[in-house]
């Protein structure tokens, strides 16, 4: 009887695991995809003040047909 209920335990357990270990594949998926928008960000910021404020308006006015 000892041994089902730590089988039956143990399987919980396990199943628990998996859970969170899907959960957490995910958070890191999505993190990953957040942090190459944050990157692409950070690589304009760094061209623009490179290139100078002033520059960086006018390719942006440009762009966006201002």
């Amino acid at each position: 009887m000892l041994e089902d209920e730590t089988d039956k335990r143990l399987a919980v357990h396990e199943a628990v695991c998996a859970e969170r270990y899907g959960q957490i594949c995910k958070s890191l998926s999505d993190g990953s995809l957040r942090m190459s928008k944050i990157e692409y960000l950070l690589y304009a910021v760094i061209v623009a003040v490179l290139i100078g404020p002033g520059a960086a308006a006018e390719f942006f006015k440009k762009i966006v047909g201002m």
